[in-house]
């Protein structure tokens, strides 16, 4: 915590940077390398909603224009429009400088003065050039402008970068959002908008690096397969250049960190109902697939036995992720598990949807009394023979859909289930075992 907050002093004050090897410039994995061109901005068109009064608000704190100090540090990450339109003039000969050529080069703010014209200057000094620039503040006064949210165009705040890097650093996270994007160009911006994450799908974060002017920490995340992916995010909104009203806009929300990604400590909350069934020693009740410790989807017989490792929610879904231990092999495997059914059907003619009562029941199947281990083989499979108890009955065809005397000796257990053939099991009274099977 303490090295934390120091980061976020340091966010403030001058530090060296390399022009040479930029730490800022973060891509996730398969972007091609290209000649530099002028791109619009990944995301400049979208925006974020309100970030919660919590821990990130301690850390990433939002720092108005009217109280920048001396040694912010700031990113060019010039946007479409601002290849037209130029932001910085260079101070010893007053010409305007094209963004393009101060493209990620990184800006010190060394306050702001009255040079005795119309409008004051906001004065920088580039750690990448050593040459001073200035913004000019269009009004007559720094005072009048520093107030509102416009900031200075194309600046990036590195503060926000510069703490998240060390907070994000290998943090697992959750994701939130109905899309990410993957870098195509390395040294580009180019870049692909996917829609095919899950929400709720755990990732670890492997990069935190610079993202947009209104967005400036990019944190790029990996899933359990490996497969890159990242969402540029305003956290503190320092120089975001956006209204307060805008990051409420809901197609934006994408963009704040909660609208992109959850912390462990916020599932957990909603993880909590499910923690009576951590520990738990279930079976399955019919053929399954879970996912193994890669991702590789395995298919599970009837019966297979484990113990509940872990219960996770799946923010803004039914599903919760279980993590389940497998008693014979010790393997761990994943499943999507659902405890609300959603499916009017349930699970009829092979249609299932994971509902837990349904998939799973407590317990061994050998510590059930009647239930020999020489029988598993044929329960699994839904066989029944004779000399089979009714427990080892109800195992292999589940419960019959009626049951009935025969005779003195015998009674009956009927299934007439559409999912499987009709039988007709015959039990002997004294004994209460299998005499004969009718199909």
């Amino acid at each position: 915590m303490r090295r934390l907050l120091t980061m976020m002093l340091m966010a403030v004050v001058v530090t060296a940077a390399s022009a040479q090897e930029n730490k800022y410039i973060v891509k996730t994995k398969g972007a091609k390398k290209v000649a530099v061109e002028a791109q619009p901005d990944s995301t400049n068109t979208e925006s974020q909603a309100e970030e919660p009064q919590d821990e990130l608000a301690r850390y990433f704190r939002y720092v108005s224009m009217c109280d920048w100090g001396t040694g912010m540090r700031f990113m060019v990450i010039p946007d479409k429009k601002d290849m037209v339109i130029k932001t910085f003039a260079e101070a010893e000969t007053d010409k305007m400088v094209s963004n393009l050529s101060l493209r990620h080069k990184i800006m010190v703010y060394q306050g702001h003065e009255n040079t005795g014209g119309l409008h004051e200057h906001v004065n920088f000094r580039c750690e990448d050039d050593g040459k001073n620039y200035y913004f000019e503040v269009p009004t007559t006064s720094f005072e009048d402008y520093c107030f509102g949210k416009m900031g200075v165009p194309t600046l990036a705040y590195l503060g926000d970068v510069d703490i998240a890097i060390e907070y994000f650093k290998d943090k697992t996270l959750f994701t939130v959002a109905d899309e990410y994007y993957v870098d195509t160009e390395l040294d580009g911006d180019g870049f692909e908008t996917i829609t095919d994450v899950k929400e709720g799908t755990e990732v670890k974060v492997v990069a935190v690096g610079v993202g947009t002017r209104n967005y400036p920490v990019k944190i790029i995340v990996a899933d359990e397969k490996g497969r890159e992916f990242y969402q540029n995010v305003a956290i503190s909104r320092t120089n975001s250049g956006m209204r307060d009203d805008e990051f409420g806009i809901s197609n934006k929300k994408i963009h704040t960190f909660r609208g992109a990604f959850e912390l462990p400590a916020d599932n957990m909350a909603a993880s909590a109902a499910y923690r009576k069934y951590i520990g738990l020693e279930v079976f399955t009740k019919y053929p399954t697939v879970f996912n193994d410790a890669s991702g590789k989807p395995v298919n599970m017989g009837r019966l297979s036995t484990f113990k509940i490792m872990d219960v996770r929610a799946q923010r803004g879904t039914h599903y919760v992720k279980m993590t389940l231990r497998g008693l014979g092999s010790g393997k761990t495997y994943t499943k999507q598990v659902t405890f609300v059914s959603h499916d009017v059907s349930g699970d009829i003619a092979g249609t299932h949807e994971d509902l837990y009562d349904n998939l799973f029941t407590a317990g061994n199947p050998l510590d059930i009394p009647g239930v020999e281990k020489a029988h598993l083989l044929d329960i699994r499979k839904g066989v029944v023979r004779a000399g089979f108890s009714e427990a080892e009955v109800t195992l292999a065809m589940g419960e019959p859909t009626s049951r009935g005397d025969v005779s003195n000796e015998l009674y009956s257990w009927v299934y007439k289930n559409p999912a499987m053939p009709y039988a007709c099991v015959f039990f002997n009274k004294n004994t209460k075992k299998v005499r004969s099977i009718k199909k």
